[in-house]
C-alpha cells in the first residue's frame, strides 16, 4: 500500500511537471509569434525604419575599419573608439537630425579643444601650485556658463547637444592636459576621429535613401488639415441624422481622424528644428520658411479643439427637439460642409505647393452661413422653445461659427506660407460671365462653329438685329 501510494505520488508529480513544461513551451511560441508580428508591423508601417537600421550598421562597419586596420589605428591609438561612438550618438533617423547633431558635436569639440588648450597654457604660467587651481576655476566657469545657456529655449532647441559636448570635451582635455604634456596631439586626435565619424554619418544619411525632416513636416501638416476637413464635411449630416445607417458607420470612422492633430505639437516642433539644418532638396529650397508650418499647425490644433467639442455633442445621448433642428440645420450644415471643403482645398494646396485660391469661395460661403447663424442666435425665435432642448443646438451652432473663424485664420496663414515659399500660381478656369462683351461674343461664335454653324461678322457693316439660328446656313 505504501509503495503504491509513493509511486502514484511520483507519477502525479512528473505528470504535472510535464504539463507545466508544455504550457511554458506554448507560451514561448505564442510570445515569439507576437514578437514576429510586431516586428513585421513595425517595418510595414514605415519601411524607412528598416533602411535606417541598415544604414547605421553600414556606417559603424566602415568606421570600425580604423580599429581593424593597423596602419590607421597606429595614427589614432585608443582615441579611434571616438569615431565609433560618434556614429552611435550622431546618426539619427532624418538627415536634418543627423546634420544638427554632427555639426553640434564637431563645432563644440573644435571650440572646446581650442579653449582648453588656451586655458592649459595660462595655467602653466601660474606654476605647479597654481596650475590645478586655475584649471579647476576654468572648468567650473565654462561648465556653469554653458549649463545656464541651456535654459534659453532657442539655444536648447538647436544647440543643447553641442553645449553638452562642449562641457565634456573641455573638462576631458583640461584634465588630460594636466597629466599629459601632449595636449595638442590629444585634441587633434579627438577632433579627427569625431570628424571621421560625423562625415560617415552625414554622407550615408544623404546619399542612401535620405529621410528629410522637412518633407515629413510638410506631409504631417497636410494630413492633419485634411483630417479636420473630413470631419467637418461629414459632421452636419451625421449630427442631424440625415444619412443612413451604412453612411453613419463611415461617419464614426472619420470622426476619430482629427485626434492626431491634437498631440502633434511636439512632433511638429522637432521636425521643424531638424528641417532648419537640412540643405535644399527637392521642392524645398534652402531657407524654406519652416517656422510658418508651425504657425499653421498651431491654428490647426485650435480648430481641432473646437472639433473635439463638436464630437462630444455628436456622441452625446441627449436628443434635441425637431423644432430646434429645423431652425439651425441649414446654417449649421452649410458652415460644416463649406469649412470642411475649404480645409481640404487648403490641404491639397499645401500638398501640391500651389496658391490656395480655390478655398476662398468655400470660406466666403461658410462666412455667409455663419452670419445667418449669428442672426438666428440673436433673433427672438428661442422665446417659444424649451431652452433645455435648445441649448445643445445653440452650442453646436456657436462652435461652428468659431470653427469658421479658425478656418479663415488657417487660410490666411497658408496664404502667407504660399507667398514666402513661392508656391506655384494656378490660373482658375475662365468663366464667360467674367469676360467683357466683345470676348463673350467671340466665345459664342466659337461654340457655334463647333456645332457646325458659321457666323460671318463684318466690322464695316452697320449693326443689325441678331439672326435666328434656324436661318443660319449649314457649314458645307
Amino acid at each position: 500500500m505504501e509503495v503504491g501510494y509513493g509511486s502514484g505520488e511520483k507519477t502525479g508529480f512528473f505528470t504535472q511537471g510535464r504539463r507545466s513544461l508544455q504550457a511554458l513551451a506554448v507560451q514561448f511560441i505564442v510570445k515569439m509569434v507576437d514578437l514576429a508580428s510586431s516586428i513585421k508591423k513595425l517595418g510595414q508601417d514605415d519601411p524607412r525604419r528598416v533602411i535606417h537600421s541598415l544604414k547605421v550598421g553600414l556606417a559603424i562597419t566602415l568606421v570600425s575599419i580604423i580599429c581593424y586596420h593597423q596602419p590607421l589605428y597606429s595614427n589614432f591609438d585608443e582615441t579611434a573608439i571616438w569615431a565609433i561612438m560618434t556614429v552611435v550618438v550622431v546618426f539619427e533617423f532624418s538627415v536634418g537630425a543627423t546634420l544638427g547633431k554632427g555639426l553640434n558635436r564637431g563645432l563644440a569639440t573644435l571650440l572646446a579643444g581650442g579653449l582648453s588648450i588656451g586655458a592649459h597654457h595660462l595655467a602653466n604660467l601660474s606654476g605647479n601650485i597654481g596650475e590645478p587651481i586655475l584649471l579647476g576655476f576654468f572648468v567650473f566657469l565654462q561648465a556653469t556658463i554653458s549649463t545656464f545657456l541651456r535654459f534659453f529655449p532657442e539655444i536648447k532647441a538647436r544647440y543643447d547637444y553641442g553645449l553638452l559636448i562642449f562641457i565634456l570635451t573641455f573638462a576631458m582635455i583640461s584634465v588630460s592636459g594636466f597629466r599629459d604634456d601632449e595636449i595638442l596631439e590629444l585634441a587633434y586626435r579627438r577632433l579627427s576621429t569625431i570628424c571621421i565619424g560625423g562625415a560617415a554619418c552625414v554622407i550615408i544619411s544623404i546619399m542612401i535613401f535620405p529621410v528629410w525632416a522637412g518633407e515629413d513636416l510638410h506631409n504631417l501638416i497636410t494630413l492633419n488639415i485634411e483630417k479636420l476637413g473630413n470631419f467637418l464635411e461629414g459632421f452636419g449630416d451625421e449630427y442631424f441624422n440625415r444619412t443612413g445607417d451604412e453612411e453613419g458607420n463611415d461617419g464614426n470612422k472619420f470622426s476619430e481622424g482629427y485626434k492626431s492633430s491634437l498631440n502633434s505639437k511636439t512632433s511638429e516642433g522637432s521636425l521643424a528644428n531638424f528641417a532648419a539644418w537640412e540643405p535644399g532638396h527637392g521642392r524645398f529650397p534652402f531657407r524654406h520658411p519652416w517656422k510658418l508650418y508651425l504657425k499653421v499647425g498651431t491654428l490647426a490644433r485650435e480648430c481641432a479643439y473646437r472639433i473635439e467639442a463638436l464630437n462630444g455633442y455628436l456622441n452625446a445621448d441627449f436628443q434635441e427637439s425637431s423644432e430646434v433642428s429645423t431652425v439651425i440645420q441649414e446654417a449649421c450644415t452649410n458652415m460644416s460642409i463649406e469649412s470642411g471643403k475649404a480645409l481640404k482645398e487648403l490641404a491639397l494646396a499645401i500638398k501640391t505647393m500651389v496658391q490656395p485660391s480655390s478655398a476662398d469661395s468655400h470660406i466666403e460661403k461658410a462666412k455667409s452661413a455663419a452670419k445667418n447663424m449669428k442672426s438666428l442666435l440673436k433673433s427672438g425665435i428661442w422665446e417659444d422653445i424649451d431652452l433645455l432642448k435648445a441649448i445643445p443646438g445653440i452650442a453646436v451652432g456657436a462652435i461652428l461659427v468659431d470653427v469658421v473663424t479658425c478656418t479663415e485664420k488657417i487660410a490666411e496663414s497658408i496664404h502667407e506660407l504660399a507667398s514666402k515659399a513661392q508656391f506655384k500660381s494656378v490660373e482658375p478656369p475662365v468663366s464667360p460671365e467674367n469676360l467683357p462683351p466683345e470676348q463673350i461674343q467671340s466665345v459664342k461664335s466659337a461654340q457655334m462653329v463647333n456645332n457646325h454653324h458659321v457666323i460671318t461678322v463684318s466690322e464695316s457693316a452697320p449693326a443689325s438685329p441678331p439672326v435666328e439660328s434656324s436661318s443660319v446656313p449649314k457649314a458645307s
